[in-house]
């Protein structure tokens, strides 16, 4: 069964209309590509209370099987979308956050200041992007193989792994 995901675009300048945002169609066509069916996307200012009420909404109801965030994933003060997330999230998948910054520092040393994290609320696999279209189409692509797995392991599926797998 394809696995439904919803895109949350954290970004002050993009809610406010001073900027336009390339990052969260960049995740659904990547998505789309490997199956995947769009149910929902929003836009919402950094602010913490915001983001963790829209990922609980999306988790809760049952509307997707993957949230991805995009944005607010820096050094930043404004860059608080880890911290929302991590509040909201049943537990950590640490190592897809790890892959992906592993990922980026082949194309940047900056992607070691990301605060991305990844984790699970309510069997929905949530995953932090960084906020520019560049970063999630060199991140998400390390992701690929494995969020059918992920989404499939989560809905309580088949339990087999490949050798040497988990």
């Amino acid at each position: 069964m394809a696995f439904r995901f919803a895109v949350l675009t954290v970004s002050d300048r993009g809610f406010r209309g001073e900027r336009v945002d390339t990052s969260g169609p960049a995740i659904r066509e990547l998505l789309t590509g490997i199956g995947g069916v769009p149910v929902a996307e929003a836009l919402v200012p950094d602010e913490g209370e915001q983001i963790q009420a829209q990922i609980r909404r999306w988790c809760d109801a049952g509307e997707a099987d993957v949230v991805l965030t995009t944005g607010g994933t820096g050094l930043s003060p404004r860059d608080v979308t880890a911290d929302a997330t991590r509040a909201v999230l049943d537990y950590e998948a640490p190592g897809i956050a790890e892959a992906m910054r592993a990922e980026g520092m082949r194309h940047t040393p900056m992607a070691m200041l990301s605060r991305a994290v990844a984790g699970v609320r309510n069997r929905v696999l949530v995953i932090n992007l960084p906020g520019s279209e560049r970063s999630v189409r060199e991140n998400l692509p390390v992701l690929l193989p494995v969020i059918q797995h992920a989404v499939d392991t989560l809905r309580g599926g088949e339990r087999d792994h490949a050798p040497g797998g988990v």
